[in-house]
Order: C-alpha cells, then sequence, then structure tokens
C-alpha cells in the first residue's frame, strides 16, 4: 500500500511506521490520521507482525503536534467533530488494537503528538524529547484524548499543571513521571525498542490481545477484574494455551501458533 505521509517497514514479526512529514516537525493532519489508521489496521490483520513500534522521521520530532492551519477557521460543530473522528480513527483505535504498540518518542511529542504517544501502550523516549500539552496557549484543549490519558499517566494533579502551564517537560521528568518507560540516547531509541519488541514477540499473540483488553477495560470506569476473570478463562480455550502450557512441562521453548 502506498502512503503519502508515512513509512511502514516488517522485519519478521516487528512492523515500524515512521510518521515521515520532516518539513513540518511530522505534525498530524486529516490526510496522516487516516493513512495511520489504515496501516495499523493492515498491520493488524498480518498473523506475523506480533509487536508494531511507532516512531517519527528525523531527530527533532516524534509528532510537533497538529497541523494547525486544517482547523484554524472551524466552526464549533466542526471543531467537535474533527475531534470525535480523530479519536475514533486513530487514538481509540491505536488503543484498543490487539497487537502491542511501542512509541519510539525522538525528540518534540506535543499536542496531538503526545496524545498519539500516549495512546500507544507504552513509550520509550530519547534523552533530547520534549513533551507537552500546548492547546490552552491557542485557546483550545486538548481533544484527542489528552485531558483523559495524561491523568491516567502521570496522576490528576501534574497532569493539570502540564495542560493548565501549555508548559513542556523532558525526557528526565518524563520517566519520573511515569509517562515513558525508559529513556535512551537517540542512535539507541530503535534499537532499544526493536530488542523490547523482540522480547514481546516471543509470548503469545492471543494472551497479550486479551491482557490489553483487560488492562484497557479498568481505565473506562467498567469492572476490570471481571474483564480480567473472563479473559483468563477464554485463554485456557486457546491453542496458545495448550502450547505455552505443554511447552513449560516440557521444559522447551513455546512456539505459539497465534491461535
Amino acid at each position: 500500500m502506498h502512503y503519502n505521509n508515512i513509512l511502514v517497514e516488517e522485519n519478521e514479526a516487528i512492523a515500524t511506521v515512521t510518521i515521515d512529514r520532516p518539513n513540518k516537525l511530522n505534525a498530524l493532519n486529516r490526510e496522516t490520521i487516516q493513512e495511520l489508521h489504515d496501516a495499523f489496521k493492515a498491520l493488524e490483520s498480518k498473523k506475523e507482525v506480533k509487536v508494531i513500534i511507532l516512531t517519527g522521521s528525523g531527530e527533532k520530532a516524534f509528532v510537533a503536534g497538529a497541523d494547525i492551519s486544517e482547523f484554524a477557521d472551524f466552526s464549533e460543530k466542526e471543531g467537535g467533530k474533527l475531534a470525535a473522528k480523530g479519536q475514533k480513527l486513530l487514538f481509540d483505535f491505536v488503543e484498543n488494537l490487539s497487537k502491542p504498540v511501542v512509541a519510539a518518542v525522538n525528540g518534540f511529542a506535543l499536542g496531538g503528538g503526545l496524545e498519539l504517544a500516549m495512546a500507544c501502550h507504552f513509550r520509550i523516549a530519547s534523552d533530547n524529547a520534549r513533551m507537552g500539552l500546548p492547546e490552552v496557549s491557542l485557546g483550545v484543549i486538548p481533544g484527542y484524548g489528552g485531558t483523559q490519558r495524561l491523568p491516567q499517566l502521570i496522576g490528576k494533579g501534574r497532569a493539570m499543571e502540564l495542560i493548565m502551564t501549555a508548559g513542556m517537560i523532558d525526557a528526565g521528568n518524563a520517566l519520573s513521571y511515569g509517562l515513558v518507560n525508559h529513556v535512551v540516547s537517540l542512535e539507541n531509541l530503535l534499537p532499544f525498542c526493536e530488542d523490547l519488541a523482540g522480547k514481546i514477540a516471543k509470548n503469545s499473540p492471543v494472551a497479550i490481545s486479551h491482557a490489553i483488553k483487560a488492562v484497557n477495560t479498568g481505565f473506562k470506569n467498567t469492572d476490570g477484574y471481571s474483564a480480567e476473570i473472563k479473559a483468563f478463562g477464554q485463554c485456557f480455550g486457546t491453542a496458545d494455551f495448550k502450547e505455552g502450557t505443554t511447552a513449560f512441562l516440557n521444559k522447551r521453548k513455546a512456539k505459539f501458533p497465534g491461535k
């Protein structure tokens, strides 16, 4: 599939999606959001792909925000539709993808860029990364899930401060806040993510998809424990469970069929 704004590379069980608009610091426009949706949907359907890494091209930015020129003259109704469509098409879609998505945050992740990183299942940052939600400085609020996911990740007080000041935090603070899992040098960012993805890819893809769903359920004002119990039971009916337990008992490495 041909894309104008992103690059997709597959290397055995790991796929890397790169937002490729370096002249715009990889800012998200509507076409890029649609292309990302299409790419994630296509990769989810590929059995051989177990983990997806998402990053930005160049050394300056993961995604420096949304393309403001596209919506500067929008009405209230148009603004609401923009947020609703974007959340459904990309941000919620990524969060609920059955395959783990790791954000490799290189450089700036601002506004929609940080919201996209937060929609991923976890984040690894380069030491030059800078993150923030500057929307209130433009007279608007984060509209792609930022007011919801940021407090979940770093707590209400810190999220309120970051949103209200429209400020940025560096990679060190992001790590101490729990916004990212690891901080590495820029040159080691993708190799580190690939190594981590390789470890994930060795495990049961069916179990991982159930785990993603169960964890997400607990953050949606619903009964996460019941979701966990249901998913746990469902795992017992899978070929992956049979293979995993048989391999363990026979003291060999499991070869999960992914079903």
